[in-house]
C-alpha cells in the first residue's frame, strides 16, 4: 500500500481532499477551496478543529490562504505561503483581500486606532505580516499609513510588499533575540527554531519549508561541519540552528526558552547529554 501524503502539506480526509489530490487519493469529494485573508494578529493552525489541540504552526496577520471546509466555527485550510494544511477559527479570517502592498519590518509594532501614538493601539502586529495600505498622513513629524480596515501604523516600520527588507537573513534572526519560544510560534511574539528560520528568510525574499525536517531535507545543500560559516544551518533530529559566525549560533530553543545566542560546540555538547548529535548540516 502506498504511504499517504504528508497531512501537513497535503488536505485530505475521509469525506474531502483538496483538488490537487485528485487522480493520487480517492475521496468522495475534492475541493479547490476559496480564498480568504487572515484578519487576527496571529493565529495558531493546529491538526484538528479543537481548540485544545496543539500547534503545527501561525499564520500572521494579512496572509493568504485558501477555506476548503466550514463547520461549527472551524475553517479547514490551506495557506498559501508555505501550503501548510490545519485547522483554524473562522473569525480569524475575512473575505480575500487585495495584494498586499506592503509588509511588517520590525520585529513587532501596533495599529493604533488612529494617526497618532497617543490613540490606543487597536492591535498588535508581527515582523512579516502583511499589509494594504489606502493611504498615509502625518502627526507631528511621524508618517503613518492608513490599513484598508482604517487602522494606522507607523510608516517606518514597514517595507514595501515583495521588495526584500535586506539580503542578510542571519541579520533578520538576530534581530529575534530573546523572543520566546513557542512551540509551533513563527511571530515575533513567540517562534521556535524552524520559524525563526522560515520567517528571517521570507523577509530577504526566500520561500522555505515550515518545519526543521523539511528543511533539513531539501533547503540548500549538505556541507561537512568543517565547512560552516555564517547563514549555514545546523540540524538536529527536531531542531535547526542559524550559524552567525564559525563558531556561534542563533536558535529559539527549549533550553532557554527564548531565541538566543550560543556556542556550536556548547550546543553540540549539551544536547549531546540528551544523546542527541548532529544529522547534519547545510548552506541554504
Amino acid at each position: 500500500m502506498n504511504a499517504l501524503p504528508d497531512r501537513r502539506l497535503n488536505a485530505y480526509r475521509p469525506d474531502l481532499a483538496e483538488e490537487a489530490l485528485r487522480g493520487r487519493l480517492d475521496a468522495p469529494r475534492y475541493t479547490a477551496g476559496t480564498p480568504a485573508t487572515v484578519s487576527a494578529a496571529v493565529v495558531a493552525l493546529r491538526p484538528r478543529p479543537d481548540a485544545g489541540a496543539g500547534i503545527d504552526t501561525e499564520l500572521l496577520y494579512g496572509e493568504t490562504l485558501r477555506v476548503l471546509d466550514r463547520a461549527d466555527g472551524w475553517a479547514w485550510v490551506k495557506a498559501d505561503l508555505d501550503g501548510y494544511v490545519g485547522y483554524l477559527p473562522e473569525s480569524a479570517l475575512r473575505e480575500a483581500a487585495p495584494d498586499a502592498t506592503h509588509v511588517v519590518a520590525v520585529p513587532r509594532t501596533f495599529a493604533y486606532s488612529g494617526a497618532d501614538l497617543r490613540t490606543p493601539a487597536a492591535f498588535a502586529l508581527s515582523l512579516g505580516s502583511r499589509l494594504n495600505v489606502i493611504g498615509e498622513t502625518e502627526t507631528r513629524g511621524t508618517r503613518y499609513l492608513t490599513l484598508d480596515g482604517g487602522q494606522h501604523v507607523v510608516a517606518a516600520h514597514c517595507a514595501a510588499a515583495g521588495r526584500p527588507i535586506g539580503d542578510d537573513y542571519v541579520s533578520i534572526a538576530a534581530r529575534l533575540l530573546e523572543t520566546p519560544y513557542l512551540w509551533g510560534g513563527r511571530s515575533g511574539f513567540g517562534i521556535d527554531c524552524s520559524g525563526l528560520v522560515q520567517l528571517a528568510m521570507l523577509m530577504t525574499g526566500r520561500s522555505v519549508p515550515r518545519d526543521s525536517d523539511m528543511q533539513a531535507a531539501g533547503l540548500g545543500s549538505p556541507i561537512e561541519r568543517a565547512d560552516l560559516r555564517r547563514g549555514d544551518l545546523v540540524f538536529w533530529k527536531g531542531h535547526v540552528a542559524i550559524m552567525e559566525d564559525e563558531e556561534t549560533i542563533l536558535h529559539a530553543n527549549g533550553n532557554t526558552m527564548n531565541v538566543a545566542r550560543e556556542g556550536l560546540s556548547a550546543a553540540i555538547e549539551r544536547i549531546g547529554w540528551l544523546h542527541q548529535q548532529p544529522t547534519g548540516y547545510r548552506r541554504p
